[in-house]
């Protein structure tokens, strides 16, 4: 039976928005693909509030973010994954060059990772970058950082837009180019990445509505499509990618939420189907996770419905390799939820029962089946 290989990070150590610390590292499960069962296979101690969590795409290597209150930089930590062993073998760690270090990704090679640091000490206190890039060698191993870039400007909601606040990095499919979503200033940066060196030029950027919020994005795996959840609003923004010229357009947005809306709710994960026929939305508050079609034409998401998540505050998922089971990670019911796709409807049916897990921030799966 096919078996696919995941891991979960969390929190470990007290942080403002998780009610209890109730993690240990990170924790790696295997999944059966036919049952839906999950057996849980051992615990990487030893790293504080591995918050988010990467794998790269030949499956060599894990990246771990370092989220802590009160550190004026964050850590990225790399691991060797070998023969799809469970258990990871420590590499090394560099300083990520801002606070609040929320996301980690490899590039399309493998050879570089990227992170991006939401921002919370006074802007004035060094080194207070959004983001910053390393180099990564056959099996994981951090060089030293290559690229550094502070964003500068605010936007007009005062609670959460008073600085710059980086919370997604990704390479476009061709590696040509970062992306990099800022919720504080209502805008995905673009960057020209240049892979000899891992050095990046400033190339443009994308302006959503005022008191968006964009906070993780996603590209269709046919269409020259990006999808962007955006936080504050609870909106799902479809945009046009040329990817020679490396620019993004917004051409449609969507709510999260059913008519009606939630008070308090705040957008999240956002999750493709493997050919690219739904997308997936978390909204925490709403505890629920919202579903969408998109146009086999324009790419244009249309949203379905909402599936609750099974639990409190769903902040991350992902779709197994084979895109038939998704996993959500539910932080303050400390628990993990599995749903069965279906990818005549869009519809997910949950597979019971919950797997425990302590508070719970990002799911990863391995790209290689067991």
């Amino acid at each position: 039976m096919p078996k696919a290989l995941f891991y979960i990070g969390g929190v470990n150590r007290g942080i403002g928005y998780v009610a209890k610390a109730a993690g240990k590292g990170i924790a790696a499960f295997e999944l059966d693909l036919d049952t839906g069962g999950v057996e849980p296979l051992g615990i990487t101690e030893g790293i504080d509030n591995p918050t988010f969590i990467a794998i790269a795409p030949g499956g060599n290597a894990l990246a771990a973010v370092s989220e802590v209150d009160g550190w004026h930089e964050g850590l990225v930590t790399t691991y060797e994954i070998k023969d799809l062993a469970a258990s990871l073998r420590y590499l090394n760690k560099q300083p990520t060059r801002g606070d609040y270090t929320c996301h980690a990704a490899f590039d399309r090679t493998g050879r570089y990772v990227g992170i991006a640091n939401y921002g919370g000490v006074p802007i004035i206190e060094e080194p207070n970058k959004s983001f910053a890039i390393y180099p990564a060698d056959e099996i994981g191993r951090l060089g030293a950082l290559t690229a550094e870039v502070a964003h500068q400007g605010r936007g007009p909601n005062a609670s959460r837009q008073d600085r710059p606040h980086a919370h997604c990095i990704q390479w476009t499919p061709d590696n040509r180019f970062v992306i990099v979503s800022d919720l504080g200033l209502d805008r995905l940066k673009i960057y020209r990445f240049d892979a000899s060196s891992g050095t990046v030029e400033d190339h443009g950027e994308v302006v959503l509505p005022p008191s968006a919020g964009p906070r993780h994005f996603c590209f269709h795996p046919m269409l020259p499509i990006v999808y962007c959840v955006t936080e504050l609003d609870c909106a799902l923004v479809t945009m046009a990618f040329d990817a020679e010229a490396g620019t993004l357009e917004a051409i449609a947005s969507t709510s999260t939420l059913p008519p009606g809306g939630h008070e308090g709710a705040s957008a999240s994960a956002i999750a493709i189907s493997r050919y690219g026929r739904h997308v997936y939305v978390g909204n925490r508050g709403h505890d629920s996770v919202a579903r969408f079609s998109t146009d086999p034409l324009t790419g244009i998401a249309t949203f379905l419905g909402t599936t609750p998540s099974g639990g409190r505050i769903p902040r991350d998922f992902a779709f197994d390799p084979t895109g038939m089971i998704l996993v959500v990670a539910n932080q303050e019911s400390d628990c993990l939820r599995l749903f069965r796709y279906r990818p005549e409807t869009g519809d997910l049916d949950p597979i019971e029962p919950a797997i425990a897990v302590g508070s719970p921030t990002v799911v990863a799966f391995h790209p290689h089946l067991r």
